[in-house]
């Protein structure tokens, strides 16, 4: 509460106190998305497999996620504060405390270096690790990969950021209250880290490398995390694109030896026309341990995935997307079946 009340301070005073830069400093935006999904495995309860955490309803007409951001920014300093309402929310911050169950965002930062573009933030903030968000517009297919659903969205902590005058390598390195936490277990009392490096050498290549370093049991297991994701984003041709990512993790406790899962995904998205877009995605989920999904099968969590969508942007800000899925897992893990099929269609509007 203490981080919520000092960004609102410091939006406040902005604000307040400099009119003069209130329009050039100051910008609001907005975020509404609306969904219906259809899963064919007709999952107990309506609610989709536990190891998704966006579009979780079936059947049913709801929000994924409605999000109001207000940024700051002047040459020395920034802060972003985003409120957030939506299944998304309700299903992947459900064991965060009340207060903080609505926030997308909370942050802020300060300029280290007048020379250089180095930056110090605080707070809450949108995970360091993978090309996906919870923002969908954002993504290139309308739901997530089965690799960015069961790695952070989210984060808080502190977070120290270089981008090179060419604005080709950016750095960063990070002091993390926990994997996807914004308050601390109390019985978590050791720190994670983690680090990201961005590298573009053309405009038609990025390359990213992020990881995490610490822990999500107690310290009582005296356990150790370590996980990595890398990915490479090419532009093929002027209407073709490609992603192809993998993350990989190994964890132990005082009662265990390494234990690691791993996840590829490629995505192609080509553009018809001005309006249409339309993006294929296949993957691979592997945990047979069960360290990140439980699903207390023989095999463990061993599933492919996949999809095939098409957007049409209705306006500058409205966009219409269909998205047909597919899941194939060696335990029949889908309401007893080895197949699922998902049909999701959504509406957003970004202001």
């Amino acid at each position: 509460m203490k981080l919520f009340s000092l960004t609102f301070t410091l939006l406040l005073y902005a604000s307040v106190f400099s009119q003069k830069d209130t329009l050039n400093n100051i910008s609001f935006s907005a975020y509404g998305e609306i969904y219906y999904s259809h899963d064919f495995s007709q999952p107990p309860n309506n609610e989709k497999s536990n190891f998704l955490f966006n579009h979780k309803k079936n059947n049913e007409i709801n929000a994924n996620l409605i999000v109001l951001k207000a940024n700051y920014t002047n040459h020395n300093s920034r802060a972003n504060i985003g409120l957030m309402a939506g299944s998304y929310p309700q299903y992947n911050l459900n064991s965060e405390p009340n207060w903080a169950q609505f926030i997308y965002e909370a942050n802020i930062g300060v300029k280290l270096s007048k020379k250089t573009n180095l930056w110090l933030d605080a707070g809450i903030f949108t995970s360091h690790i993978g090309f996906e968000s919870a923002i969908s517009t954002d993504c290139w297919t309308l739901t997530r990969s089965l690799l960015a659903e069961n790695s952070p969205y989210y984060e808080s902590g502190l977070k120290i950021s270089h981008l090179s005058k060419d604005e080709k390598l950016f750095l960063s390195i990070l002091y993390l209250n926990g994997w996807q936490k914004i308050q601390k277990p109390n019985l978590i009392t050791k720190p994670s880290f983690g680090v990201q490096i961005t590298y573009k050498p053309t405009k038609k290549l990025a390359i990213n490398y992020s990881n995490f370093m610490g822990t999500d049991l107690p310290d009582s297991l005296q356990s150790f995390r370590h996980f990595h994701n890398i990915y490479a984003q090419f532009q093929a041709t002027k209407k073709l694109d490609i992603i192809a990512g993998f993350d990989i993790g190994f964890e132990k406790t005082n009662v265990s030896n390494y234990k690691n899962w791993f996840a590829p995904v490629i995505i192609v998205k080509q553009q018809i026309n001005n309006k249409v877009t339309v993006a294929l995605r296949g993957e691979y989920y592997e945990d047979k341990n069960e360290i990140i999904i439980k699903t207390g099968t023989k095999n463990g969590f061993q599933t492919f995935g996949f999809s095939s969508n098409v957007d049409v942007e209705l306006t500058n800000k409205i966009m219409f997307r269909a998205e047909a899925k597919m899941y194939h897992s060696k335990d029949e893990i889908f309401n007893t079946n080895h197949n699922n099929y998902i049909l999701t269609t959504n509406l957003s509007v970004k202001l």
